[in-house]
């Protein structure tokens, strides 16, 4: 089934009316994080919406309504847009914001970019379930299943034992911003192990949130599978893991996606260097 635009479209929507001066509306944006507000009547209908840029040009002019500057209508789409049509329209006119508007042209929610990344990550996710589905019952020779659910950061057994300062806050800026893929958990009697995910965890963790979403495995004869050990809890058992606060944080070195990128970096800027000392 397609994924529709108001599965991840927020709905309230920060606005301001056409009636506000270009300093209130300026005033909005300073004390948000948006780099532009859909512009609605007095009827809550989409009538535009303001940019930065726009506020920046018109700084001038303080008092002046943002019925007198900005462009009438805007780019828009509805709630039963598909999601990778409405990426595909933001892509193209470059937009950072879509507002959604219901069929009496009223506005009713909004998407972002960053909406439509973290619709990606999340549906990029089951897959990695389902793999860890189909390599556990080849295992153990059990049925498993998976849904998605909450899980408590702080009854969570993790499997790996160090994590890099550089990504963990790379982790907070995610869930901060509500696009952080969701963790894999295996559920085994009342262990909730982590197999996936360990920076997101550590993070949500430190930023004082009890809960996180995952994708949840179980299996479904669980009287036989309690009573076998997996790979991930010896894993835990041979470094001391018990909870995701016995998880070493790495302040001295990169992530090595880091360290290659920057490897990679180093090398392009050398080649390039070599090239401009060939040229006549």
């Amino acid at each position: 089934m397609s994924v529709r635009v108001r599965d991840y479209m927020v709905l309230e929507v920060e606005h301001v009316r056409e009636t506000a001066t270009v300093r209130e509306a300026t005033s909005r944006l300073l004390r948000g994080r948006h780099h532009g507000l859909p512009v609605t009547d007095a009827h809550g209908k989409l009538v535009g919406f303001v940019s930065a840029k726009e506020l920046l040009r018109h700084s001038g002019e303080s008092d002046t309504r943002l019925e007198k500057i900005i462009r009438p209508g805007t780019i828009t789409a509805a709630p039963d847009t598909a999601l990778d049509d409405a990426a595909r329209v933001m892509f193209r006119f470059g937009l950072r914001d879509l507002p959604i508007i219901d069929p009496d042209g009223r506005l009713c929610g909004i998407l972002s970019n960053l909406d439509v990344v973290r619709s990606h990550f999340e549906r990029a996710s089951p897959l990695k379930a389902d793999t860890l589905k189909r390599l556990l019952g080849e295992r153990y020779n059990l049925p498993f299943s998976f849904h998605r659910g909450l899980v408590p950061i702080d009854r969570l057994t993790p499997t790996q034992w160090k994590v890099f300062e550089d990504e963990l806050e790379g982790r907070r800026y995610e869930i901060e911003r509500g696009f952080a893929e969701p963790v894999l958990v295996l559920q085994k009697g009342e262990s909730w192990i982590l197999v996936d995910g360990h920076h997101r965890a550590l993070a949500a963790r430190e930023m004082g949130l009890t809960q996180l979403q995952a994708f949840i495995l179980t299996c479904d004869r669980p009287d036989e599978f309690a009573g076998l050990e997996t790979g991930f809890e010896r894993l835990a058992r041979d470094h001391h893991l018990a909870t995701v606060a016995d998880i070493e944080i790495d302040h001295s070195a990169h992530h090595p996606l880091v360290e290659v990128t920057t490897q990679l970096i180093r090398r392009f800027d050398a080649e390039t260097s070599r090239e401009i000392s060939r040229e006549p």
